[in-house]
Order: structure tokens, then sequence, then C-alpha cells
């Protein structure tokens, strides 16, 4: 690290959101062409809560309460990126699909993680599913914009 330049990290929030039948609230990104849950980057001078919603609003059209944190994630490759997932409460909204989202659907729980290639979602996903009150923190190098064989987990613990 340079003594002139401070420390750089990327915040990012994502929601698990359930509706009254179960199902989760999914969206196909346009950036890797592949499935995961809502969420995005904090930008500056929003709450972590404020940046959800609005990350939820903007890529899917459902209006959303964070409820919970469910899991605090690290990915130490350049620029390194802090994600925290959090359970959310479904308050309103139809699907609808954005810049940000090719599709936006409600999907059974039974089949979410089959439509997850990317490693990292697909383990957050899985610890948002298992979720039982008790908060994960893993720490992985693996490059967000691609499904690649690059992932390599560092750390992975209850909290």
């Amino acid at each position: 690290m340079s003594e002139n330049k401070p420390p750089m990290h990327i915040v990012a929030v994502a929601a698990f959101v359930t509706n009254t039948q179960g199902q989760v609230l999914m969206l196909k990104s346009p950036r890797r062409d592949d499935w995961e849950f809502p969420g995005g980057q904090v930008e500056e001078g929003e709450t972590l809560t404020m940046a959800l919603e609005r990350e939820v609003f903007e890529e899917t059209g459902i209006i959303v309460t964070p409820q919970s944190l469910i899991g605090v994630y690290s990915n130490t490759k350049k620029p390194s990126i802090l994600m925290l997932d959090f359970v959310c409460e479904y308050i309103s909204g139809e699907p609808k699909t954005s810049v940000e989202s090719l599709q936006v659907e409600w999907v059974a729980k039974d089949d979410v993680l089959s439509r997850v290639k990317h490693p990292s979602i697909h383990g957050r996903l899985k610890n948002m599913l298992e979720f039982s009150g008790v908060v994960t923190y893993r720490a992985y190098f693996v490059d967000p914009n691609h499904i690649d064989l690059g992932y390599k987990e560092l750390e992975d613990r209850k909290i």
C-alpha cells in the first residue's frame, strides 16, 4: 500500500426477499448473464439500509424493509469489496426489469440455487436460505464480474 493513498474498499449490500408464497426474489444480471439476488453498491452519504432499499427497488421494482443482517463477505480482489447481506420484508410492488436486470422473478426456494452459476453468489445465497439467526463471515478472492474457476475461499465462519 502506498503511504500517500488510503485503502479503498467498495461497500455493497444485498437482499434476501421472500413473498407470502415463500418464493425468493431473483434477477438475471446483465453484467455476467447469471441469476442473483438484488443489491449493489452503497453510494456516498447513504446508510446501508437506504442503499439496500434503493438498490432493490431500482433493480426489481419491489419495495422492501431490511430486517436482519445475514452475512458479511469480503472479496479481497482489487478493488476490495465488503458486502453485507440482509433478510428483507417484502412490502409491495410487482417484479419488473430495469437496466440493471434482464429478468426479475419470484423463484421457488427449491429452485434458486440451481439457477446461480457464480461461486460466491451461490455460496451467499445458500447461507441466506439456511439462515438460522447466526451471521456468516466469509472472505474470498474472485473476479465479481465473471463466472470463472478462480474462486478461492480464504475464511468462513459464523460470528
